[in-house]
């Protein structure tokens, strides 16, 4: 058996609750309508900004990527580490690309240098500028042809070939020494995963 109490009547000693007047009342729905549109609102702008500046970002990287030939800058760091490619400081006009399949991944660097930074770079190999060989173009019409590179201005040219044992990278060497100040050095670095 279900027993229910009765409602209590207000009591007229009971001070009576002022009604809210209308000002009151539509201060205080703005100020709700506020609070809700910035814990929904704003939230839901930061995302949908995230979103845009993300997939912007997607299409640098694929451009990057999906462009043939040199990209104007130093290559990062983890590349050159990678690859064994390290950029003498100074170097000038220093340009990049890598490719990647699942056979051979290659990197591709250019730069103008000193003659002590070829020197340096030679050196970091363990070599010296004895070991390389006039007029021989070490990198393939394949590799050129994917750069732009042409070795057919002035020279002289020299070239070498730094073969080591895997997983280090072999080093296609070229070097243009025209201006013999300033020595241009084109590396092809490749690995075989």
């Amino acid at each position: 058996m279900t027993v229910t109490v009765p409602r209590q009547a207000d009591s007229p000693d009971e001070p009576q609750q002022p009604t809210e007047d209308r000002r009151h009342m539509i201060r205080r729905r703005a100020l709700t309508l506020l609070i809700i549109v910035l814990l929904i609102g704003v939230p839901a702008g930061y995302l949908v900004i995230s979103a845009n500046q993300s997939r912007d970002s997607g299409k640098d990287k694929e451009e990057k990527y999906s462009a043939t030939g040199l990209t104007e800058g130093w290559p990062s760091r983890v590349q050159r580490r990678i690859y064994q490619v390290p950029i003498p400081v100074p170097s000038y006009k220093v340009a990049y690309y890598e490719t990647n399949n699942w056979k051979t991944s290659r990197l591709y660097v250019q730069f103008e240098t000193t003659p002590e930074g070829l020197d340096s770079y030679l050196k970091s190999m363990g070599l010296g500028r004895d070991d390389l060989k006039p007029d021989d173009i070490t990198i393939s019409s394949r590799d050129q042809k994917i750069t732009g590179w042409e070795f057919t201005g002035p020279g002289p040219w020299h070239g070498l070939v730094h073969a080591q044992k895997n997983p280090a990278p072999t080093h296609d060497v070229v070097v243009n020494t025209s201006i013999p100040d300033k020595p241009f050095v084109y590396v092809v670095s490749r690995t075989v995963p």
